[in-house]
Order: structure tokens, then C-alpha cells, then sequence
């Protein structure tokens, strides 16, 4: 019976070290663009710091932005920084906005265990805003990738046509 005992403990103590004592980038990397939740409270919607500063997701097929393909590129709602260009945009069928790349260096990734399994986060890498997941499942033609982003992390720009 005590090894019994023993043995749960064990894997009691091992399973709880596994992931909760991993420390996130988002916690540890010191950002360009850093605000206290006061001042990001100021300047974002409520949908958006929920989003961007809580991590949370908006409902699928919510955004506007999920079936708008124009020229453009989408920035960070927070910060303003260029993250993905339009022509790499994709209708996955999700009801989030869908990109196979974003701007090269304008995404940093994460660890997120939020639903009791890994998933890689993707933040703004100016100011760490949470902007969605990565996944290896779309599309095949390109990059095999998809990144499911929240339209409330994004604002859009059109392309101004050149004359």
C-alpha cells in the first residue's frame, strides 16, 4: 500500500511540473511597445483587450475581416505593426481569419496549454499581443500552415493604388 502511495505522488508531482512551471515568452521577453492595462484599456476596444491582452478568443465567423480578401496588409489593433500581407490570406472555413505566413518578424510564438494540450500562441512581436494559434493543417499547396487569427487583433489597410 505505501508503494502504492509512493507511486502516486510521484506521477502527482511530475504531471504538475510538466507544464505549469514553464515560463512564456510573453511573460519573460521585454516587448518595444509595453503599456500598463490602464493605457492598453484606453486605446482598445473591449473585444480587443480581451483579446490582445487577455488572450481571448472571439467568436468564429464574427469579424468582419474573416471574408475580406482586398489588397492590403493587416496590422496589430494594439500597436500597428505590419503582420500579415492579404495575398497570403485563405478561407479555411474555421470563421477566423486565416494567413499560411505572416511578415517575417513580426510574430513571436508561445506555448499555450489554456485547453489541457500544447498549441503554439502566436503574439505581435512589437508589443506581445495575443493574436491567435498556429496550426499544420492548411493549407497544402503553400506552407502547410495556418494561422488563425482574431480579426479583433487586427485592423485592416487597403493598398493605395499607384498612378
Amino acid at each position: 500500500m505505501k508503494r502504492f502511495i509512493v507511486l502516486c505522488i510521484s506521477i502527482l508531482v511530475i504531471s504538475c511540473t510538466g507544464t505549469a512551471q514553464k515560463e512564456s515568452k510573453k511573460e519573460s521577453k521585454v516587448y518595444a511597445v509595453s503599456k500598463t492595462d490602464a493605457e492598453w484599456k484606453k486605446i482598445l476596444t473591449s473585444k480587443q483587450y480581451y483579446v490582445l491582452r487577455q488572450a481571448g478568443t472571439e467568436r468564429p465567423f464574427s469579424s468582419p475581416l474573416n471574408k475580406l480578401y482586398d489588397s492590403g496588409i493587416f496590422h496589430c489593433a494594439a500597436c500597428n505593426t505590419p503582420l500579415y500581407e492579404s495575398k497570403y490570406k485563405f478561407d479555411s472555413g474555421t470563421g477566423w481569419p486565416s494567413f499560411d505566413r505572416a511578415i517575417d518578424g513580426s510574430i513571436d510564438k508561445d506555448v499555450d496549454y489554456k485547453i489541457g494540450y500544447a498549441r503554439s500562441e502566436l503574439l505581435c512581436s512589437t508589443c506581445g499581443g495575443h493574436l491567435g494559434h498556429v496550426f499544420n493543417d492548411d493549407p497544402k499547396a503553400t506552407t502547410g500552415m495556418r494561422h488563425c487569427i482574431n480579426g479583433d487583433a487586427l485592423v485592416f489597410k487597403p493598398n493605395k493604388l499607384k498612378k
